[in-house]
């Protein structure tokens, strides 16, 4: 990922801020397509941070320098990139638009004050979008909209700002109109409504600024009445409405400044046209990131708590205070080693600074609770790929640190006096499994060590090593994520393939029955003698296993019956008819011979071994599968969908009822076999167009049906 050196076409120019004020950090959301990246490259270009612009299909740009993007042509991961503009520093953090990664869009917003979300004029939007910015508007995060792609044929930005009103709410609302060129469908200009000036963009940036033609004017007069009604309705000022209303002209920069507070609070979404190739809007664009956009300053931080979980008084933005900084992101780079970035919340983070990492909270998904004492090498301004050493990082701004030895995303780096711990951002759970296997030993050894450095830097994924189908699982959030994920393996050098997962099974008994075990072998010598008698009866789901020792008159003596017990238990671990653990059964040891000299506790654990599977050939053995409950939230429109497929995967539905968090879905309980929900979030993202989410977990093992359980024992028998 990371290169010392400056390349794709940056310029010399390295940030470095020292005011918290000076600061912006903007996440870019939209869905996969709308622009997102474009539009930084373009940015980047518009400050002069880098001397040209790249392109998304040469995969020449400062965001998707990840392989995977290159070669998918979309955004895998996050990436930031700073820019300078009027003396302020903006972290713009584009973010990956495909569902799949949507672990690297929670750590943007976690990093970011605010977002601006890209829709295209040509491509309409995803239900996904909408559901974020309703996550965004629960936690006044402000927002503003760029309606990007104005070039393109079908662009039509009026109707792109109609389906954001719809969408987002009655107070988006445009402050430049799109002026179209002679030809009645470029996009050669913009129309200041608050201003009522125009911005020329026929000779490129930076705009020519002029009055409008006549012509203009009756559109500029409709929209600028409907704006200023929805700015003066945000406004502080009581008495502005009524000034307003009595035919009182309000001043230029009254309305900028309560549009700048407005904003900032969260309560008011500008929207401004721009186009990444032409350059339209880019100026007015930057002005929204600087002036509109609210400083970490003004922007409620996260709750920090001891490493043992005792409070702590909540955290302000001060360079001056204790240090309290979060890993947003951890990747491994072949040649610079593992690269993390960091949004510093407090304090001041300096290069050879001794500091304190800490880890907590992710054990179940292979992140082990760690905490170490690490010195803090060089610190660096990330620019995509491009790391530029800076001499320190204050509180609200972001950087890079290199070579940490155990920093992973989502850990606390603070002082070693006093280590903190942040409250963990929201993270999906993976639910899609994928099952690999390396092709040789030494293909073992490096997919060990690639692993590691994977789960290290991507909290969205889990590894498992399932310890009874013996299969090394990654759990990933759709096919997109596992696609990326193995081919990252590849390029660390591992070969491996994938194969089918398997389900743990377990079998049991349906009808009691007798077993008889005999193990007597006399070949000269010391020889073995051991005979058990037990009966077998099948117990209720979940009852585990019971071990009842009827034996009288010491026909097995009493040293020998734990012996018993441990055969069978052994046996019950092998499996009787397709090598799955054996569950939900009591054994009653009844009868059995001894030996004064012969027997032996390995002579009656084996016997116990036999007594059992010969009770099995009489006792109905049947497979057992895991069954999982299933709590799946759907827009209220594919309920009748969703509910139909259930049926199909043999689930049963035990309810619905409203979101309690989000208007418009609902939740729905099922029970479904686990076997049936190996693809479960890939179709139920194809169902619900990208919008269904659902939740699992075990609650017990039912019969499998007579025709599913031969088909498992041909294809799961060791």
């Amino acid at each position: 990922m990371a290169q010392k050196s400056q390349d794709k076409g940056s310029t010399g120019g390295t940030p470095v801020i020292t005011e918290p004020e000076r600061v912006r950090n903007v996440v870019l959301v939209g869905h996969s397509g709308a622009g997102k990246t474009t539009l930084v490259e373009a940015l980047l270009a518009a400050t002069g941070t880098i001397s040209r612009a790249g392109t998304v299909p040469d995969g020449t740009t400062v965001g998707d320098h990840d392989p995977a993007a290159v070669r998918q042509q979309r955004s895998v991961s996050l990436s930031c990139a700073p820019l300078l503009h009027n003396g302020i520093k903006v972290n713009l953090l584009d973010t990956p638009g495909y569902a799949d990664f949507v672990g690297e869009l929670r750590a943007g917003l976690r990093a970011a004050d605010a977002a601006l979300f890209v829709v295209s004029a040509a491509g309409g939007m995803d239900a996904a979008t909408v559901a974020l910015w309703e996550e965004c508007a629960a936690v006044d995060m402000p927002r503003a909209v760029a309606v990007a792609r104005l070039d393109q044929p079908r662009a039509d930005v009026d109707e792109t700002v109609a389906l954001c009103q719809r969408l987002f709410g009655d107070n988006v609302m445009p402050l430049y109109l799109p002026m179209l060129g002679d030809d009645g469908v470029s996009t050669e200009g913009l129309l200041g409504l608050i201003t009522r000036r125009v911005f020329d963009y026929t000779a490129g940036l930076p705009a020519d600024v002029r009055d409008p033609d006549p012509e203009h004017q009756p559109a500029i007069d409709e929209s600028r009445n409907e704006l200023i009604e929805g700015i003066i309705a945000e406004s502080e000022d009581e008495t502005l409405m009524d000034r307003y209303l009595d035919g009182e002209e309000i001043s230029t920069e009254v309305l900028i400044d309560d549009l700048e507070k407005a904003v900032a609070r969260g309560h008011f979404y500008p929207v401004v046209p721009v186009c990444a190739q032409t350059g339209v809007g880019l100026d007015v664009l930057l002005e929204v990131l600087t002036a509109a956009f609210p400083s970490p300053l003004e922007h409620e931080l996260p709750a920090v708590t001891g490493v043992d979980g005792s409070p702590r008084p909540p955290l302000t933005c001060d360079p001056a205070g204790p240090l309290v900084a979060e890993v947003v992101k951890t990747t491994v780079d072949r040649h610079v080693g593992r690269v993390s970035l960091v949004r510093v919340f407090s304090g001041t983070l300096r290069p050879d600074q001794t500091v304190h990492v800490s880890g907590h909270g992710m054990a179940e998904r292979g992140h082990p609770d760690h905490d170490a004492d690490e010195r803090v090498g060089h610190i660096y301004t990330p620019l995509g790929a491009t790391l530029r050493e800076v001499p320190l990082c204050v509180a609200g701004d972001i950087c890079a640190i290199t070579k940490s030895g155990s920093a992973e995303t989502g850990d606390t780096i603070s002082t070693k006096d006093d280590p903190l711990l942040i409250a963990p951002w929201e993270m999906p759970e993976p639910l899609l499994p994928v099952a690999i296997v390396a092709r040789s030993r030494a293909d073992e050894d490096a997919l060990a060590r690639n692993l590691a450095r994977l789960v290290a830097g991507d909290p969205t994924l889990r590894l498992e090593r399932n310890p009874e189908t013996h299969q090394l699982v990654l759990w990933c959030m759709g096919e997109a994520h596992a696609d990326v994920v193995l081919d990252r393996l590849r390029a660390g050098g591992v070969e491996l393939d994938t194969e089918p997962v398997k389900v743990s099974l377990r079998e049991t008994l349906t009808v009691p029955a007798k077993g008889h075990g005999r193990h007597v072998k006399q070949s000269g010598g010391h020889g073995q003698y051991a005979v058990c008698d037990i009966e077998v009866e099948p117990l209720p789901r979940g009852s585990g296993f019971e071990f009842v020792d009827r034996v009288v008159g010491g026909a097995v003596p009493h040293n020998y019956i734990p012996s018993v017990e441990k055969g069978v238990r052994a046996q019950l671990e092998r499996g009787l008819v397709a090598g799955h653990p054996v569950v939900d059964l009591r054994v009653t040891l009844v009868d059995g011979k001894a030996h004064s000299v012969d027997s032996s506790d390995a002579a009656f654990q084996t016997a116990g071994a036999l007594a059992l599977r010969d009770a099995a050939d009489r006792g109905q053995p049947a497979l057992l599968e895991p069954i999982d409950e299933v709590t799946i939230r759907v827009p209220d429109g594919s309920v009748g969908t969703v509910m139909g497929d259930l049926s199909g995967r043999r689930g049963r539905v035990l309810g619905t009822e409203p979101d309690p968090d989000a208007e418009g879905r609902t939740l729905v309980r099922a029970e479904v076999p686990a076997i049936e929900l190996l693809r479960y979030a890939v179709e139920l993202r194809s169902m619900t167009a990208g919008t269904g989410t659902f939740r699992r977990h075990f609650v017990r093992h039912d019969p499998m049906p007579t025709h599913l359980a031969d088909q498992a024992r041909k294809e799961q028998t060791p």
